[in-house]
């Protein structure tokens, strides 16, 4: 019933800077706790950021804290993750996601799932 849709990714050096954006249907964002999640090749679906429904708490993985910042605008039913100083170790897929709640999560109890977006990052 909700549908997240992910945009932004492409192919940045080292250092460089994007901006994803995952454009939720529906018509109670605000209620949903979102997330952000990676995966690249080999490796497990990581949690990358998470944001509480009205954007007040906001959760990161340790090794992007600094780094991304995870925003929202409910009034636009968007979720942002702005990635920067990127390193060749952020090359993966990331994906948005949301949940009934409007509680965030670190942890990959979400509902909803977009497709991905890929993230490239070269040396």
């Amino acid at each position: 019933q909700v549908q997240l849709v992910e945009s932004g990714g492409g192919l940045v050096q080292a250092g460089g800077s994007l901006r994803l954006s995952c454009a939720a249907s529906g018509r109670t964002f605000s209620r949903y706790a979102m997330g952000w999640f990676r995966q690249a090749p080999g490796k497990e679906r990581e949690f990358v950021a998470a944001i509480s429904g009205s954007g007040g708490m906001t959760y990161y993985l340790d090794s992007v804290k600094g780094r991304f910042t995870i925003s929202r605008d409910n009034a636009k039913n968007t979720v942002y993750l702005q990635l920067n100083s990127l390193k060749p170790e952020d090359t993966a897929v990331y994906y948005c996601a949301g949940r009934n709640t409007g509680v965030a999560s670190t942890t990959t109890r979400y509902d909803y799932w977009g497709q991905g977006t890929q993230v490239t990052v070269s040396s």
